[in-house]
């Protein structure tokens, strides 16, 4: 590259009830509930008043707050308007099931991430793996055990409240790396345009002391539009990324989107058949933005052309590699495009900060936002980059884009 570089019983008990009954009286001391600034939620759902009033009685002793439903239709409703925090949910009951419920839970956004524990009388393996299976996170068999179901009630609230702190963390986290990264591409923009300013200021000076001679005005003249036209380039550079907050997508031939990619890097350089093209998968479609995907490719491409540089291989001798194919080792179905060139490779003193803006080994100023904006292109459509050396020497970009 650039030198820059996741039941036949009826009662929830027993068949006679009254033992639970009893079980719910005279207990002195009540498990702690999961640690709640409001009290938790739970959702029971039964076509046997009886089992919900056992249920409730021992619930509320906990300090919880219980709603009911007597079918699965009242409970879909009251899960989608209250979000309970768990479902107790009974798997036999008439018309719908506990399984349908559940399944019908898990398929709405509003409902999927409630933990549902379903109470049946089948103790067998199979109907255990079949309520796990649709989305349930834990299963209880009757005649059930009261302190138990509170338990087992608490261990899905602290699992939810560990849920909730890792994505307030994670929250926490990406708002650091965000504010971190626009501090330092705060930085790097006032050291390249103070950098440049300089620059325009000695050749207006020189200039100044050259006034009366046109040949030398006129080549100070020439530097000094360079050195805008880069201060330019920054701040358009800069304005791109700033787009690439609300990306719209739309289905493209992935065979399509790289051919157009490989002719304007191409006609960039004037350079034919620079780039070898092997396709295993010629007929994908993927969801993305044609131009930002197009703009990421050419910059990675035009990384592995100015590798060769500091080399000194002449233009010809230069070899580009693009290999197209399905990514194996994705969770959901994804491609993976590797450009592969044998030049200068990336520095050592540079690896770890790469992709930051405005790292970079060229001399010049004013460079280094390329792969900053290729790393930022490529998030925001769902995908990632990562660089790792070539065997051959070199440099292999891997881009992994979401089919």
């Amino acid at each position: 590259m650039q030198c820059h570089h996741s039941g036949a019983g009826r009662c929830w008990t027993d068949d006679s009830c009254h033992v639970n009954e009893q079980h719910t009286e005279g207990i002195q001391t009540e498990p702690k509930p999961a640690v709640m600034s409001l009290p938790a939620t739970i959702l029971v759902v039964d076509d046997q008043p009886i089992n919900i009033r056992i249920v409730r009685a021992r619930l509320e002793r906990a300090g919880m707050k219980v709603l009911s439903a007597e079918n699965g239709m009242d409970a879909i409703e009251i899960a989608e308007t209250a979000a309970p925090d768990v479902i107790l949910l009974d798997v036999m009951m008439p018309e719908l099931d506990g399984i349908e419920v559940c399944k019908l839970l898990k398929q709405n956004v509003q409902t999927k991430d409630i933990p549902v524990i379903f109470i049946s009388a089948q103790d067998s393996k199979q109907g255990k793996l079949e309520g796990l299976q649709v989305g349930a996170a834990d299963y209880i068999t009757k005649p059930i055990d009261l302190d138990e179901t509170l338990a087992r009630v608490n261990t899905q609230l602290r699992i939810r409240d560990g849920h909730r702190q890792n994505l307030e963390l994670n929250r926490r986290l990406s708002d650091m790396r965000r504010q971190v990264a626009i501090a330092h591409v705060a930085e790097g923009i006032a050291h390249n345009l103070n950098n440049l300013l300089g620059v325009v200021s000695g050749y207006l000076e020189l200039m100044r002391q050259v006034i009366d001679q046109p040949n030398r005005v006129e080549i100070q003249r020439q530097r000094m539009s360079t050195a805008v036209q880069r201060m330019v380039k920054i701040v358009q550079q800069l304005m791109s990324v700033a787009d690439m907050d609300s990306v719209r997508k739309r289905p493209y031939v992935l065979e399509e989107l790289v051919a157009n990619a490989v002719q304007r890097f191409c006609e960039e350089i004037e350079c034919k058949d620079v780039v070898a093209i092997e396709n295993a998968i010629p007929d994908v479609v993927i969801d993305t933005n044609e131009e930002l995907f197009e703009d990421l490719l050419l910059r990675v491409l035009r990384n592995s052309w100015e590798s060769y540089e500091r080399l000194g291989v002449h233009t010809q001798e230069r070899k580009i590699a693009l290999t197209l194919g399905e990514d194996p080792r994705a969770r959901d179905r994804a491609v993976i495009i590797q450009v592969k060139d044998e030049g200068c490779g990336i520095p050592a003193e540079i690896r770890d900060t790469v992709f930051d803006p405005f790292v970079t080994t060229e001399s010049e100023v004013g460079r280094g936002m390329g792969l900053a904006i290729v790393r930022h292109s490529i998030q925001s459509m769902g995908g990632s980059i990562a660089l790792r050396d070539n065997p051959k020497g070199g440099t292999i970009a891997e881009i992994q884009h979401p089919i």
